[in-house]
C-alpha cells in the first residue's frame, strides 16, 4: 500500500503540481480509501514528504569505517532523496506551507528532521569511537549544515548534483576535524 500511495503522489505531482496534490485524488490514484492514508500520515505535508524525500524510518548509512566514507555515504542518500524529479516539483511548496504553520512545523520536525539528526548523531558517534573526532560536533549544526548545503546546491544555485556528494563529504570531513584542534590564536 505504501508503494501504491508514493505512485500516486508521484504521479499527480508531474499532473497537477504540488498547490494541486490532495489525499482524494492520491486515494482515487492508489485505489485505497482515504483513511488509509490517514492511517499512515496525518496531513497531506507527511504524505508528500515521505513519498518524495523520505519515509518516517530512516537507515543510518552503513559504517564505511571511515569519517570520510560514512560523510559520502550520507550525501549520496540526501542528494539521491533530493534530486528526484518529484522533489524538485514539490519540496519548496512543501516547506513554504510548514515554515507559515508553527503546529506543521513541530510535527514535520519530530516526524522527519528528529531521525535526521539522530541518523546524524549516530554516524558521527560512531567517527569519534574510531577517534577520529576528538569529540561530538554540534548535531543540530552539523545537519543544518550537510543537509541546506544540498538544499541550496539544488534548489538556490541550480547545480548539477553529479560530484556533490563527493565534495560535500571532502569540505565537511575537513571542517569537523579542523574543529576539533582549534588553531592557535595569534599573541
Amino acid at each position: 500500500m505504501d508503494k501504491a500511495i508514493t505512485a500516486a503522489v508521484q504521479g499527480l505531482l508531474g499532473e497537477v503540481g504540488y498547490a494541486g496534490l490532495t489525499v482524494d485524488a492520491v486515494a482515487e490514484r492508489a485505489g485505497i480509501g482515504k483513511a488509509s492514508i490517514y492511517r499512515r500520515y496525518a496531513t497531506k505535508h507527511e504524505m508528500a514528504f515521505a513519498a518524495i524525500i523520505h519515509g518516517t524510518s530512516l537507515e543510518v548509512p552503513p559504517d564505511t569505517g571511515s569519517l570520510l566514507g560514512d560523510l559520502t555515504a550520507l550525501a549520496r542518500v540526501i542528494v539521491g532523496h533530493l534530486s528526484n524529479p518529484a522533489a524538485a516539483t514539490a519540496l519548496m511548496g512543501l516547506l513554504g506551507e510548514i515554515a507559515a504553520d508553527p503546529t506543521l512545523a513541530e510535527r514535520f520536525t519530530t516526524t522527519f528532521v528528529a531521525p535526521e539528526r539522530a541518523g546524524n548523531a549516530e554516524l558521527l558517534e560512531r567517527a569519534v569511537r574510531r577517534g577520529e573526532l576528538e569529540r561530538l560536533p554540534d548535531i543540530d549544526l552539523f545537519h543544518a549544515m550537510f543537509g541546506g548545503t544540498v538544499l541550496s546546491w539544488l534548489f538556490i544555485s541550480h547545480h548539477d548534483p553529479h560530484d556533490l556528494p563527493e565534495r560535500l563529504a571532502r569540505f565537511a570531513c575537513t571542517a569537523l576535524r579542523s574543529t576539533a584542534h582549534p588553531p592557535p590564536r595569534p599573541n
